[in-house]
């Protein structure tokens, strides 16, 4: 049976899978995504039209015998009456577990933002120090122009290989 469009949340890391579930929560996994496909509906439909050909076409007009379940379908409407009853429970199981998988991807979320916003504050903290350590590095090098400036020193007037010219 598949589907014409994956879902993914298995491979969500925060969501539990496999081994990690229990009993009930594997068979809810795998009655929303049989009932809630289209072949389920076609399937579905496809025995509600095989009955009804089986009982009124093929039993009573070709056998030319008694059907077991004739026209107005009676014991078809029980089976249906009873499938209604399980499926609400079945799709209560199952929205129960679709709920269940919201609330794991959002703790997973909320524990990756906590953790995101304690590396921003570090990242932030650093930038700081950084900026402050640059902002001084940019003072010390003004003071060392002024004092070479003061000294008569030609500040890149000559190449780094020699030394500076003497005042003597």
């Amino acid at each position: 049976m598949e589907q014409s469009w994956p879902t993914l949340w298995h491979k969500h890391p925060g969501v539990r899978t496999g081994e990690q579930l229990t009993r009930g929560e594997r068979a809810a996994d795998r009655m929303r995504n049989a009932m809630g496909s289209w072949t389920f509906v076609f399937a579905f439909f496809a025995v509600m039209i095989l009955w009804a050909i089986v009982n009124t076409v093929l039993i009573e007009r070709v056998l030319h015998d008694r059907p077991f379940d004739p026209y107005p379908y009676i014991l078809l409407n029980l089976f249906l009456s009873m499938m209604a009853g399980v499926q609400a429970a079945a799709l209560l199981i199952a929205a129960k577990r679709s709920d269940s998988i919201s609330s794991e991807v959002a703790v997973h979320t909320s524990m990756n933002t906590d953790d995101i916003k304690q590396l921003i504050q570090e990242n932030n903290a650093l930038t700081a120090q950084v900026k402050t350590n640059t902002d001084l590095l940019d003072e010390i090098h003004l003071h060392i122009a002024n004092i070479g400036l003061k000294i008569g020193a030609d500040m890149g007037k000559f190449p780094p290989t020699l030394s500076p010219p003497n005042e003597s």
